[in-house]
């Protein structure tokens, strides 16, 4: 195994060695860096719903600006945050922390999506602002799934 400051990769996650019995990796796998910048899947789901979002008209300012303050603020901690924050904590911990915590913000966001989405339904500009309320929902609820996902894997290494 790397040691702890050479096997960080995005956040300090650690790298996976091979697992001996059985010679595959578990666990999900690594954020891939470009130019310095993660480019992980929850933060591709996130930006799409910060997009999505903005394109609407904001026609619940109180639903849809939690929403995409969410969106933001866990997309920009997630660029800066820097491993070894607490030098007591496991930057493994840290992680799983961070991405669980960030997972019960996305999900009251994917619940208020859905329900701007659901009070979209009537009104002006009907069609485009309904899909795009729809898609800002599906891509909430899947980037609060990925942020469990990810919580739990680092966990449970």
């Amino acid at each position: 195994m790397l040691p702890q400051s050479a096997s960080s990769g995005c956040w300090g996650w650690h790298r996976r060695e091979a697992s001996r019995d059985s010679g595959r990796r578990r666990g999900l796998p690594h954020p891939v860096l470009i130019g310095g910048a993660c480019a992980c899947p929850w933060q591709f789901c996130g930006t799409w719903v910060w997009i999505l979002v903005a394109a609407t008209s904001v026609s619940f300012p109180l639903l849809q600006g939690w929403v995409m303050y969410v969106s933001l603020t866990s997309s920009l901690i997630s660029l800066v945050m820097v491993p070894g924050v607490h030098p007591h904590c496991s930057l493994a911990l840290q992680d799983s922390l961070y991405h669980g915590a960030t997972a019960i913000l996305y999900m009251s966001a994917a619940v208020l999506q859905a329900n701007a989405t659901v009070r979209s339904e009537s009104g002006p500009n009907l069609p485009l602002y309904y899909h795009l309320n729809s898609a800002a929902s599906l891509f909430a609820f899947i980037t609060t799934f990925l942020y469990i996902l990810h919580a739990f894997s680092i966990y449970y290494q």
